[in-house]
Protein backbone atom coordinates (compact mmCIF):
# COMPACT_ATOMS: atom_id res chain seq x y z
CA UNK A 1 0.00 0.00 0.00
CA UNK A 2 1.39 3.70 -1.37
CA UNK A 3 0.44 5.46 2.13
CA UNK A 4 2.21 2.83 3.85
CA UNK A 5 5.20 3.22 2.51
CA UNK A 6 4.99 6.63 2.43
CA UNK A 7 4.40 6.39 6.25
CA UNK A 8 7.31 4.09 7.06
CA UNK A 9 9.78 6.41 5.19
CA UNK A 10 8.39 9.78 7.22
CA UNK A 11 9.42 7.28 10.22
CA UNK A 12 12.75 6.48 8.64
CA UNK A 13 13.42 10.29 8.41
CA UNK A 14 12.05 11.00 11.86
CA UNK A 15 14.43 8.24 14.01
CA UNK A 16 17.43 9.66 12.33
CA UNK A 17 16.53 13.24 13.66
CA UNK A 18 15.96 11.68 17.09
CA UNK A 19 19.16 9.42 16.50
CA UNK A 20 21.68 12.44 15.45
CA UNK A 21 19.71 15.31 18.44
CA UNK A 22 19.82 11.92 21.26
CA UNK A 23 21.30 13.50 24.51
CA UNK A 24 22.05 17.39 22.97
CA UNK A 25 21.46 20.71 23.93
CA UNK A 26 19.62 23.26 21.72
CA UNK A 27 23.33 24.98 21.94
CA UNK A 28 24.78 22.16 21.10
CA UNK A 29 22.71 21.46 18.31
CA UNK A 30 22.52 25.04 16.46
CA UNK A 31 26.51 24.99 16.59
CA UNK A 32 26.94 21.60 14.73
CA UNK A 33 26.24 23.07 11.58
CA UNK A 34 26.44 19.47 9.74
CA UNK A 35 23.96 18.41 12.35
CA UNK A 36 21.39 21.18 11.58
CA UNK A 37 21.65 20.80 8.37
CA UNK A 38 20.67 16.86 8.32
CA UNK A 39 18.03 17.79 10.54
CA UNK A 40 16.64 20.27 8.28
CA UNK A 41 16.96 17.71 5.12
CA UNK A 42 15.31 15.45 7.13
CA UNK A 43 12.54 17.19 8.28
CA UNK A 44 11.95 18.56 4.53
CA UNK A 45 11.87 14.78 3.47
CA UNK A 46 9.34 14.43 5.45
CA UNK A 47 7.41 16.68 4.62
CA UNK A 48 7.79 15.83 0.77
CA UNK A 49 6.42 12.65 1.56
CA UNK A 50 3.38 14.25 3.13
CA UNK A 51 2.61 15.69 0.14
CA UNK A 52 2.60 12.36 -1.86
CA UNK A 53 0.41 11.02 0.53
CA UNK A 54 -3.34 10.75 -0.84
CA UNK A 55 -6.06 13.26 0.17
CA UNK A 56 -8.47 10.50 1.18
CA UNK A 57 -5.45 8.90 3.67
CA UNK A 58 -4.74 12.31 4.86
CA UNK A 59 -8.62 13.33 5.59
CA UNK A 60 -8.63 10.15 6.99
CA UNK A 61 -6.32 11.25 10.10
CA UNK A 62 -6.88 14.51 10.12
CA UNK A 63 -5.48 14.29 13.78
CA UNK A 64 -2.00 14.64 11.93
CA UNK A 65 -0.97 18.12 11.12
CA UNK A 66 -0.11 17.19 8.07
CA UNK A 67 -0.89 21.02 6.59
CA UNK A 68 1.58 22.36 9.19
CA UNK A 69 4.15 19.30 7.97
CA UNK A 70 4.07 20.34 4.17
CA UNK A 71 4.76 24.00 4.94
CA UNK A 72 7.31 23.76 7.36
CA UNK A 73 8.93 21.72 4.07
CA UNK A 74 7.63 24.75 2.28
CA UNK A 75 9.41 26.84 4.35
CA UNK A 76 12.77 25.21 4.60
CA UNK A 77 13.40 25.03 0.69
CA UNK A 78 12.11 28.40 -0.36
CA UNK A 79 13.83 30.30 2.60
CA UNK A 80 16.51 27.71 4.06
CA UNK A 81 18.89 31.19 4.88
CA UNK A 82 15.58 32.45 6.77
CA UNK A 83 14.76 29.16 9.02
CA UNK A 84 14.49 29.79 12.43
CA UNK A 85 16.67 27.37 14.31
CA UNK A 86 14.49 27.88 17.47
CA UNK A 87 11.68 26.86 15.85
CA UNK A 88 13.42 23.99 14.44
CA UNK A 89 14.88 22.48 17.76
CA UNK A 90 11.13 23.30 19.07
CA UNK A 91 9.88 20.68 16.37
CA UNK A 92 12.85 18.13 16.93
CA UNK A 93 12.67 18.37 20.69
CA UNK A 94 8.85 18.04 20.98
CA UNK A 95 6.38 18.02 17.78
CA UNK A 96 8.58 15.35 16.09
CA UNK A 97 7.97 12.65 19.09
CA UNK A 98 4.30 13.55 19.19
CA UNK A 99 3.79 12.47 14.95
CA UNK A 100 6.36 9.46 15.38
CA UNK A 101 3.93 8.17 17.92
CA UNK A 102 0.83 9.20 15.72
CA UNK A 103 2.42 7.90 12.47
CA UNK A 104 3.50 4.17 14.65
CA UNK A 105 -0.18 3.99 15.39
CA UNK A 106 -0.83 4.38 11.61
CA UNK A 107 1.38 1.95 11.02
CA UNK A 108 0.16 -0.74 13.57
CA UNK A 109 -3.67 0.02 12.30
CA UNK A 110 -2.58 -0.40 8.62
CA UNK A 111 -0.59 -3.89 9.23
CA UNK A 112 -3.65 -5.56 10.60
Amino acid sequence: MKSLKITQKMLSYIDSILKYTSNITYNEFKNNSMMVEACIFNLSQIGELANKLDKVYINEHSDIPWFKIKGLRNRIVHDYEGVNLNLIWEIIDVDIKILRKQLMKLIEQIDI
